[in-house]
């Protein structure tokens, strides 16, 4: 398992993707200044800070719909096979809230909360961009 990325749920995409590229200076793995979604890749490894809009998210974890449901981020773990691995820590006591199940056509993803409710995403890369980590 690896970390792939800390993901930020923004209202305000487009500011918050100025933000990260021209004030923080970080380099977008590819431009997407409109959204739904991007990452900033960060010196020396493939893991990142990612942007999603929370609406887009929303329509794969509906409780994070309306304005008071408080999440403003996640962290994903990539794995290598996503259904084994939801087998594994259910049998261990986690809970699913969410798949796994296909998010694109590139991955499958699950969803679980730590004991504090942060939401965790488990990937499982299908199919990666070309010439990238994801």
């Amino acid at each position: 398992m690896e970390l792939a990325q800390v993901r930020l749920l923004v209202e305000d995409f487009r500011s918050c993707y100025r933000f990260y590229r021209d004030v923080l200076g970080l380099k977008p793995q590819f431009e997407a200044e409109d959204g739904p979604y991007a990452k900033f890749l960060c010196d020396g490894g493939p893991a990142g800070i990612a942007l999603q809009e929370r609406a887009d998210m929303a329509d794969v974890l509906q409780e994070l719909a309306g304005p008071t449901a408080g999440y403003r981020s996640l962290v994903v773990l990539r794995v290598d096979d996503v259904d084994g691995y939801c087998t594994e820590i259910t049998g261990r006591g986690a809970d699913l809230v969410h798949g796994p199940g296909p998010m694109t056509d590139r991955m499958r993803v699950a969803h679980l909360k730590d004991p504090e409710g942060n939401i965790v995403e488990l990937q499982e890369w299908l199919v990666l961009r070309s010439g990238s980590a994801d």
